[in-house]
């Protein structure tokens, strides 16, 4: 039997219900396939600052650092809107991708057919679905740049500084290339070329490293005509590559056009088979401790962990196929709900998707 450790970090709001969901998941499919799995829990977000006044302590670090991967879900929340910036929840996230050197974002948007009419495009831009996979670069940019305040022209100014390197550009490049060659073999290279300096350096340096990648059709798009294009024709795109900000941006919009931003996992990967994997939404903490979430979204991301960490592909299809299994058969979650239909809680969306395993 296979024996995998996971680091678990829970986090704030609905963090812990969506991880416990997602651990059942992985132990129940672990019992399938023979795969045996240790869960070690570590503080991160607000939970960590309440109980050791900061975002990112060290234990959890080193913790992260010693297991086979890692699995989150999500931090924030209210409680901690007004601490100062280097005190926040959301600085966690920064310090343990930085750590972990976690340069490349996968970020999938897909179209499910069973929730075509979640999706608030009309129907025929969304009658053929869409399947998108969203390289974002995570560990550089304006997120990571020099920042502060000075005296401007009109008196006390903030800053934020967009800088990058020709190596880091490369690398999430060569990434993406190499995700696009798996898939439909199309790349788009998001911008903006026409304003931005680093977008220059951006646009050269992607399409030097194209020569090395033939067979991918390679394109440019600015990055407000992406926005546009997300929404106007989805289905264009196979792998989009872009920026830390812009891929921020750009895949959460590519989120709401899924359905439910409920929906989608993410997995953040370095050179090695190491990542951190989590669902893109937040700690929703309006919903905290009250059963409602969905849990998909962290459950695709154990199955994420499960194909890019561990190379289990057979036990991370079986997740996926179970998920749209759960899907096809209309149980749906309260954000997915419509039209007076009952919602599942999150505990028994998670029954459902094990009975389908």
């Amino acid at each position: 039997m296979k024996q995998y450790n996971i680091a678990l970090l829970r986090g704030d709001g609905i963090g812990p219900e969506i991880v416990d969901s997602a651990v059942r998941v992985l132990k129940a499919v672990g019992e399938k396939y023979s795969l045996a799995f240790t869960f070690t829990p570590y503080l991160i977000g607000g939970a960590a600052i309440d109980a050791c006044g900061e975002p990112l302590p060290k234990t959890t670090v080193e913790g992260c650092l010693a297991a086979d991967s890692v699995l989150l879900g999500a931090v924030g929340g209210p409680k901690w809107d007004n601490l100062a910036g280097n005190l926040r929840p959301e600085k966690a996230l920064l310090g343990i991708r930085e750590a972990m050197g976690l340069f490349t974002n996968l970020r999938p948007a897909k179209l499910y057919p069973a929730l075509k009419d979640e999706c608030p495009l009309r129907a025929d831009i969304v009658e053929n679905g869409f399947d998108i996979m969203i390289v974002r670069e995570l560990t550089g940019g304006i997120y990571f740049g020099e920042r502060g305040y000075r005296e401007g022209k009109y008196g006390q100014e903030a800053f934020d500084t967009e800088a990058y390197s020709r190596m880091e550009i490369e690398r999430i490049a060569r990434v993406a290339f190499e995700t696009a060659r798996k898939r439909r073999k199309k790349l788009v290279s998001i911008d903006k070329a026409n304003v931005l300096e680093t977008s220059r350096l951006w646009r050269k340096t992607v399409h030097e490293l194209a020569a090395e990648y033939p067979d991918v059709e390679l394109s440019d798009m600015l990055v407000d005509n992406a926005a546009m294009q997300l929404v106007r024709n989805p289905s264009q795109f196979d792998v989009i590559v872009t920026s830390n900000m812009f891929g921020d941006i750009l895949s959460d919009e590519a989120s709401q056009i899924t359905g439910s931003i409920g929906m989608l996992p993410s997995a953040s990967l370095s050179g090695g088979s190491r990542g951190l994997y989590e669902p893109i939404h937040g700690s929703a903490p309006d919903i905290a401790g009250q059963n409602k979430a969905n849990p998909i979204a962290t459950v695709l991301s154990a199955a994420m962990m499960l194909l890019y960490a561990f190379n289990e592909s057979t036990a991370a299809n079986a997740i996926v196929a179970a998920v749209d299994k759960v899907l096809n058969e209309g149980y749906r979650t309260a954000d997915l709900a419509r039209g007076g239909a009952s919602a599942l809680t999150t505990v028994e969306m998670t029954d459902k998707i094990i009975e389908r395993l």
